[in-house]
């Protein structure tokens, strides 16, 4: 995980919103929502007991994440 993903972690927001995930070429790969976009997003890189192939596949070529604030995860 790089500098810039790892800052970005750190800082995200508890409220609810989109999530978009990023390669290293900047392209989008990935767009959930969230109830709470700390904990959703976090668990990506803390559930290392999740053995789906397209999960981790999508865990390692995440490069960068942004989100928007929404005023529920609806």
């Amino acid at each position: 995980m790089n500098e810039e993903l790892n800052l970005k972690l750190s800082n995200l927001p508890e409220n609810p919103g989109v999530y978009i995930y990023k390669n290293n070429q900047n392209k989008i790969i990935y767009i959930g929502k969230a109830k709470n976009l700390k904990n959703r997003v976090r668990s990506y890189f803390n559930n290392t007991d999740d053995n789906r192939q397209f999960f981790t596949h999508l865990v390692q070529q995440i490069a960068n994440v942004d989100w928007l604030i929404t005023n529920t995860e609806q």
